[in-house]
């Protein structure tokens, strides 16, 4: 399910899962929603909702990732360098391609890069296969990433001087 909202943000649904509660007069069903909002201009955030109504926890997801939008360095519409993301015992390989090679990715990761704005990616899951566990060592990942602006402040020099 992907909604372009006022062509602000992506809103991108990973998954959609019913719980339920065994309680006295029988089963209590509820919602919970991951989501992906990214605006394709290298900001992403994902969220966890949870309600009684599909529709409530899928607008609590997407507020909560609008809170937690964070910043992707894009360079030449892929990422500046490889990275891997861990959450738990769920790993995520992000290597950056050559334009024309597209997004090589599983279904939750390329929701995020689709959002978040990035053409040309390869990427691996390893170890689990829990979507809620994979986003979240994409976006560890993604946290780690390194800005060239960043070096080259951090280490005192100009941004000609760190590439040449």
């Amino acid at each position: 399910m992907e909604r372009d909202r006022d062509n602000e943000y992506v809103e991108k649904l990973i998954k959609l899962n019913r719980v339920a509660k065994v309680v006295k007069g029988g089963r209590r069903f509820s919602f919970s929603a991951l989501t992906v909002v990214g605006d394709r201009k290298g900001s992403v955030g994902y969220g966890f909702g949870k309600a009684n109504d599909v529709t409530e926890a899928i607008r609590k997801s997407i507020e909560k990732a609008k809170k937690n939008m964070i910043t992707i360095p894009v360079k030449k519409n892929t990422l500046p360098h490889h990275i891997v993301g861990k959450f738990k015992s769920a790993e995520v390989l992000l290597r950056p391609a050559a334009p024309g090679t597209g997004i090589i990715a599983g279904g939750s990761v390329r929701a995020i890069m689709e959002a978040g704005g990035i053409q040309d990616i390869l990427s691996k899951r390893l170890g689990s296969k829990n979507s809620i566990n994979i986003v979240k060592a994409v976006f560890s990942g993604l946290n780690q990433m390194l800005d060239a602006r960043n070096v080259a402040k951090n280490r005192g020099k100009s941004l000609q001087d760190l590439w040449s």
